[in-house]
Parts: structure tokens; C-alpha cells; sequence
């Protein structure tokens, strides 16, 4: 597994703004799209290339056309924040979603919605969730993902706890992880300490 941690100033100060309990939610939600944006350029930095031709106004180029099918899986509902991000630098890649919450007692994570393409083998997948807490929900995600047939998958999130990172370590130690920034701890409840709160509520205005 390799980590790769964003030291962009423009994802850091954005994330700055992220975190701030002042945010209001449409700057939340914008915000958080933009550093998708920011983020899913590293995470598409090495997509694998073919040699191509195109035909310009005075003469025949010779080009390079990415060479493999993009499937961009969002962690509901949280990882919508992301996606729209995502789907702008890259609007041909495919969409899917995952369903999964955490149960506020147990800390374990709960299925309730699977959508995929068909078929996932010898496609490029990249997972989004903005937070990486306790792992659970994940590597629970990427389970799911890998019984489909995929078997290059990059895992994209704002912040990552430690913890986080060795768990999905621990069980998809085949998955890259880019995160925006890492923060150390997890309180009792298994949010990302300091984080940024629950960012499914921040983005839609829920409690």
C-alpha cells in the first residue's frame, strides 16, 4: 500500500475552510468538491495510456488516450461530496455506490445500497469517502468491490486517521490511499479527531 498525503497549498487551505464549524453548508459542499477535484488529479496521475491518432485541421497527431475504463465509487452519503469533484475532472469515467453507515453503538458498518456496473475486472476503480475514521466502513466497501472482479482500486478521502490507514492497511494492503491531510486520534465515538464533524450532516444541513 502505498499513502499519498496531499501538500498542495490549495487542498490544504481548502481543508482549512472545511474544517472551520463556522463553514455554512453550501460552502461545505462546494468546497469539498473542489478538493475532490484537486485530489482526484493525483489519484489519475499514472492511469495507463495507449497510442492514438487524431485528425486536427492541418494534419494527423499522434496522441495518448487513457486506456482503461474509469469507475468512480462513492460511500454514501457522504461520498457524494466527492463525486461531483471527481466527475468533473473526468465525466467519462462510470459511476457507483455504496450504501453503508455506521452503527452509532456497535461502530461496525451496516450495508444498505449496492449499485454497480456489471462487471469491475480489468477496470480502474477509485473509492471515495471524505473521511477514513475507524476503517470499518472501507474495508467493508472495498470487500464488496473486489467481489466484483476488480483488482486495481485507489482509495480517495479529506482526512485520514492514523488508525484508519493501518486498518484498511491490515485487510487491502493492495489498495493506494490519497488523502487530503492525516490526523492522529479517534475519540470514543470513532469520529477523526480534530476532523471536521460529520461530514454527511455538514454537507446536507442534517443532525
Amino acid at each position: 500500500m502505498s499513502v499519498t498525503i496531499s501538500k498542495h497549498p490549495l487542498v490544504l487551505d481548502k481543508i482549512s475552510r472545511i474544517r472551520d464549524l463556522n463553514t455554512p453548508n453550501h460552502e461545505f459542499r462546494r468546497l469539498m468538491s473542489e478538493v475532490a477535484m484537486l485530489l482526484g488529479y493525483e489519484v489519475t496521475a499514472n492511469l495507463p495510456l495507449k497510442d492514438s491518432k487524431v485528425r486536427t485541421p492541418l494534419a494527423v497527431a499522434k496522441t495518448k488516450k487513457i486506456s482503461k475504463e474509469v469507475v468512480f465509487v462513492g460511500i454514501l452519503r457522504a461520498g457524494l461530496g466527492l463525486m461531483d469533484g471527481l466527475m468533473k475532472i473526468f465525466p467519462e469515467a462510470r459511476l457507483a455506490h455504496i450504501g453503508i453507515y455506521r452503527d452509532e453503538e456497535t461502530l461496525k458498518p451496516v450495508k444498505y445500497y449496492i449499485r454497480f456496473p456489471e462487471d469491475l475486472k480489468d477496470k480502474i476503480i477509485i473509492l471515495a469517502d471524505p473521511m477514513l475514521a475507524t476503517g470499518g466502513s472501507a474495508v467493508e466497501a472495498l470487500n464488496l468491490i473486489k467481489s466484483r472482479g476488480a483488482k486495481e482500486i485507489h482509495f480517495v478521502c479529506l482526512i485520514a486517521a492514523r488508525s484508519g490507514i493501518e486498518y484498511l492497511k491490515k485487510y487491502h494492503k493492495d489498495v493506494n490511499v490519497y488523502a487530503g491531510c492525516v490526523d492522529e486520534k479517534l475519540n470514543e465515538n470513532g469520529y477523526i479527531v480534530p476532523g471536521l464533524g460529520d461530514a454527511g450532516d455538514r454537507m446536507f444541513g442534517t443532525n
